[in-house]
């Protein structure tokens, strides 16, 4: 029998983080300052583990390396994306991340493009996206003599937005946004700028990477052109934010439900989706499952076709084809 596998969130806890993975999602958060829930993950820094079926128990990372055909005998030798949801309780540091090659040559490991849904954003919230330096030169100027607000692009932020993040955008989440990120496995990020703020835990000012900063951002900044459209599916609005050419590392959609049903057919080698809000069943090989906000699921390989029905909003994603 084909199955979805419901997977078991890893969360970690962040200088910016807040409450409101408890509060708006009902997860048993660690502490108050909880920033993160990495809820499909195989990152060795927190891979997320199945909860459910043949596999109960498995770490994804270990299901990827022993049981590739579930993926579709994918190439690779890491899974090659990480689903969070964030809490910006506060201003993240404002950070930039390198490609694949930078990140492989010094990181040793993938480089890391991603992108944000925005789920809620508090009145008056702001992103911190791109900068305005013309030249590499411009640009190690004002972030050796700390010229920030020469150097960086504020953009006010609402609910439902979509944001494409590529590798080599300098960018940061403000305080009081929450989103739900689909990115590259990579845990690689360079700081440019932190607010001057001092880990409470270590008594000190959190490592700047300056000179990495420089090297991998891209001069000048241009907001990515995105082909936004919107489709239905039986009773789903589905809206396609990204995808290919734009995309080569993963295509993202929000499919929302109103009461309705619609059946879906697997296009890529495996599917990963977030239950954002709502409940309802997803019914996969004749088997129902009941789905509700918070959960997190892999349509893996073997799945072709399912069906979502009730009142829901999902975020669906899969891998890229290079």
């Amino acid at each position: 029998m084909s199955e979805p596998l419901f997977l078991e969130p890893v969360f970690h806890e962040k200088i910016w983080g807040g409450d409101h993975l408890r509060t708006e999602f009902g997860y048993d958060i660690p502490s108050d300052h909880t920033g993160e829930c990495w809820a499909i993950s195989a990152h060795p820094h927190g891979p997320a583990t199945i909860a459910n079926g043949q596999f109960k128990g498995i770490t994804l990372d270990k299901l990827w390396s022993t049981n590739r055909e579930q993926f579709g005998d994918a190439k690779g030798d890491v899974f090659p994306l990480l689903t969070k949801i964030l809490d910006a309780n506060d201003d993240l540091s404002v950070q930039v991340h390198p490609d694949d090659k930078y990140a492989a040559e010094h990181e040793h490991e993938l480089g890391k493009t991603e992108c944000w849904y925005i789920i809620s954003a508090e009145p008056g919230a702001e992103l911190y996206y791109g900068h305005n330096a013309k030249t590499r030169e411009e640009l190690a100027d004002w972030i050796n003599n700390g010229k920030w607000d020469k150097l960086f692009r504020k953009v006010p932020v609402k609910a439902g937005e979509f944001y494409y993040v590529p590798s080599g955008t300098i960018h940061a989440l403000g305080k009081g946004i929450m989103v739900l990120e689909t990115q590259q496995s990579s845990d690689t990020t360079y700081r440019l700028y932190d607010f001057d703020r001092v880990d409470k835990t270590t008594g000190q000012k959190r490592e700047l990477h300056l000179q990495q900063s420089i090297d991998v951002t891209n001069v000048p900044h241009e907001d990515p052109k995105l082909n936004i459209s919107v489709e239905t599916v039986g009773d789903a609005e589905v809206t396609t934010f990204v995808k290919a050419p734009i995309s080569k590392y993963f295509s993202v959609k929000k499919v929302t439900l109103e009461n309705g049903k619609a059946t879906f057919q697997r296009e890529g080698l495996y599917t990963l989706v977030s239950v954002l809000n709502g409940e309802g069943t997803l019914t996969v090989d004749n088997h129902e499952y009941t789905i509700k906000k918070g959960q997190h699921f892999i349509l893996p390989n073997p799945v072709k076709s399912w069906t979502y029905a009730g009142t829901l909003e999902l975020i669906v994603s899969e891998p890229g084809v290079e």
